[in-house]
C-alpha cells in the first residue's frame, strides 16, 4: 500500500507518516504538499526509510521536465511520476535523470476524454524507459490490458476508496500496489485507518 500524503505542511506530513509507517510500503508526495511545505519536505520524510514517490505528473517540454525530475531526485525522491501523454521524448529525457512511474491512464471520468484512448501506446513507452506505470483502480480491465504490455514492471493504482474503487480490486486485476490517500489522511485516526485498509488488502 502506498500512502498518498494528501496533507499540507511538513508538521502534519511527518505526523501522518509517523502514525502509519508500519503499514505502508511507500510515500507519495504531491504538489499541494510541496507547495505548502517546500521541496525540503521530501528530504524530511527520508527519516522514515520508505521509498518516496514525487507525484508531480511532470508535463512540460523534455528539458524542463528533466530538470523537474532532477530537482525532485536531488531532494531525496526515489521515483518521479511523469505524464506519459506528453510523449516518448519527455519520458525518455526524464528517464536519464530519475527513476520513473509513467501515468498511462487516470482514475477520474475526464481521463476518458483524451488519455485513456492512448493508454496502450503510453504503456509501451513506459516499458522502455520506466520502472512502472500508474493505472486506475477505477478501471480494472485497463490494469489487466496494460499489464500485458509492460510485463513485470510495477503497477501502482490510485482511485481506491475516495474515488470509488474497492480495496483490493486493483491488486486482483494485476496491480502491485494500491494508492490510498484521503481515506487515511482525513481520518481522525490515520494509524487505525491504515491498519484496517492494509488488512483488507491482505485478505482480498
Amino acid at each position: 500500500m502506498i500512502l498518498a500524503l494528501d496533507v499540507n505542511g511538513t508538521k502534519r506530513a511527518v505526523e501522518v507518516v509517523g502514525q502509519t509507517a508500519e503499514y505502508i510500503d511507500a510515500i507519495k508526495v504531491g504538489y499541494p504538499l510541496v507547495l505548502s511545505a517546500g521541496l525540503g519536505v521530501i528530504t524530511e520524510l527520508k527519516q522514515f526509510s520508505l521509498p518516496i514517490i514525487a507525484d508531480f505528473k511532470v508535463a512540460d517540454v523534455p528539458h524542463v521536465s528533466a530538470e523537474i525530475c532532477r530537482l525532485a531526485t536531488e531532494a531525496g525522491a526515489d521515483f518521479v511520476i511523469v505524464q506519459g501523454v506528453m510523449g516518448r521524448d519527455v519520458v525518455e529525457a526524464c528517464s536519464k535523470v530519475a527513476s520513473l512511474f509513467v501515468v498511462s491512464d487516470m482514475s477520474h471520468p475526464g481521463a476518458l476524454d483524451y488519455i485513456s484512448g492512448h493508454n496502450t501506446e503510453i504503456a509501451g513507452h513506459a516499458a522502455k524507459f520506466a520502472e512502472g506505470i500508474v493505472a486506475p483502480a477505477t478501471r480494472p480491465q485497463t490494469i489487466k490490458t496494460l499489464r500485458g504490455i509492460i510485463g513485470d514492471l510495477v503497477v501502482i493504482s490510485p482511485g481506491v476508496k475516495a474515488q470509488g474503487a474497492e480495496v483490493g480490486s486493483a491488486i486482483s486485476a494485476g496491480a502491485d500496489f494500491e494508492i490510498i490517500g484521503r481515506a487515511i489522511c482525513n481520518s481522525p485516526d490515520p494509524r487505525g485507518a491504515a491498519e484496517q485498509i492494509k488488512n483488507e488488502i491482505k485478505s482480498s
